[in-house]
């Protein structure tokens, strides 16, 4: 176990650094003297890794990422130099697909024999179905967190493993949500009515939803009485750009901001409105009925996405619940037109009707069943040790 290669992480997203960071603190835990170093993020870091560059404070996603070009080539090239000095165990790139072909190509050229193993599988059974080709070339087993992923990819060709999501770990230390403070120091409000707002972990995406979510909480506020609503934002930054979408630059006195404490919001929540992503499936986890929404340039989708994008259902529970053959079991309104009506109209059953609720945590309690067995940091560090042959 002496003199172990290191193990090269790659990620370019706040939410990879989470994924990344549980898998690292397995490995450490396993094989103390393993060194891993990484493009990442401070948790990575905290795991133990040892960080080449700070990659995650600005994420972007989808047509943004393009204008990434000439900083993610001069990331491989930092990347191609260290590869010239030092032998890998293996390249784990994490999500990001379009940020991560480049670090496995300067692999693939500098230390073919060196294993690729993704952690998360690229969307590509959602839209761009080609790029299965360029997956295929650039990697030797990818560890997928959605539990239909590996029958799809190895009708194509690629090697994979279901390796669970950490959402659904059971191993849980989520405060309990008595004990949160706004911030403003505040315990949160005890009400009849309680809803949850998640605007989402990116700036495009605040920019797009929040103004939607301000409306619909508007029109809740006069539907739904003793109604407290709490915004669950992803950290500080993106608490204060929520504020300053606000009119006056100020949130409503009838909403209360938590940072960082998601899940525990959740479980305060009796129903949640959430911008399309991985919080769709944390609030399925937490079982919170909730509406996933995206606001989206409509005709751009009409023109152009219809082609490119293959999938008509973007919400993660749907997405599982649908390829696993149950059907939808959450509304979801993406793309979006950024009307507010629709949202309100499907957000009161969940607020005020028992049934409906029930219905949605039924769905979720199926849901539920496909990761109750994988523990997700155990199931990762088997596959990626089994894949590296120093030890």
């Amino acid at each position: 176990m002496e003199n172990l290669k290191p193990i090269v992480f790659t990620v370019f997203e706040p939410s990879g650094d989470v994924l990344a960071a549980r898998l690292i603190e397995e490995i450490k835990l396993r094989q103390p003297s393993r060194p891993v170093v990484a493009f990442g993020g401070p948790k990575m870091e905290a795991a133990g890794a040892e960080i080449l560059e700070h990659t995650t404070a600005h994420a972007k996603m989808g047509f943004g990422a393009a204008s990434e070009a000439k900083e993610l080539l001069r990331r491989k090239a930092v990347l191609t130099s260290w590869l010239k000095d030092n032998e890998i165990a293996a390249l784990v790139p994490t999500d990001s697909p379009a940020a991560n072909w480049s670090m496995c190509k300067a692999v693939r050229k500098t230390h073919p024999e060196a294993p690729i193993v993704h952690l998360v599988c690229p969307q590509i059974w959602a839209w761009a179905t080609w790029r299965i080709v360029r997956l295929r070339r650039l990697t030797d087993h990818v560890m997928c967190l959605l539990p239909f992923e590996p029958n799809w990819l190895g009708q194509r060709g690629v090697n994979s493993t279901f390796v669970g999501h950490p959402l659904f770990e059971a191993t849980d230390d989520t405060p309990d949500a008595q004990d949160l403070l706004d911030t403003d120091g505040q315990p949160l409000r005890d009400s009849e009515t309680k809803l949850a707002l998640l605007p989402g972990s990116r700036p495009k995406e605040i920019e797009r939803n929040w103004p939607t979510m301000l409306q619909v909480y508007d029109q809740l506020r006069h539907r739904v009485p003793d109604l407290s609503v709490v915004i669950a934002a992803a950290d500080a930054a993106r608490a204060d750009q929520v504020r300053q979408h606000c009119p006056g630059g100020r949130i409503p006195s009838g909403i209360q901001t938590v940072v960082g404490e998601a899940s525990a919001v959740l479980d305060w929540a009796d129903a949640a409105l959430v911008v399309s992503g991985t919080a769709t499936l944390q609030a399925a986890s937490r079982q919170t009925p909730m509406v996933a929404l995206y606001n989206g340039n409509m005709k751009l989708w009409h023109s152009v996405g219809k082609l490119l994008i293959k999938a008509r259902t973007f919400a993660l529970p749907n997405v599982i619940t649908e390829a696993m053959e149950l059907g939808r079991i959450v509304p979801e309104f993406i793309p979006h037109d950024g009307r507010p009506e629709p949202l309100t109209t499907a957000l009161t059953p969940l607020l005020n009707d028992a049934n409906a609720r029930q219905k949605q945590l039924d769905g979720f309690s199926s849901l539920a069943d496909f990761f109750r067995d994988v523990e997700f940091r155990h199931a990762a560090a088997d596959v990626l040790l089994e894949q590296i042959q120093d030890g």
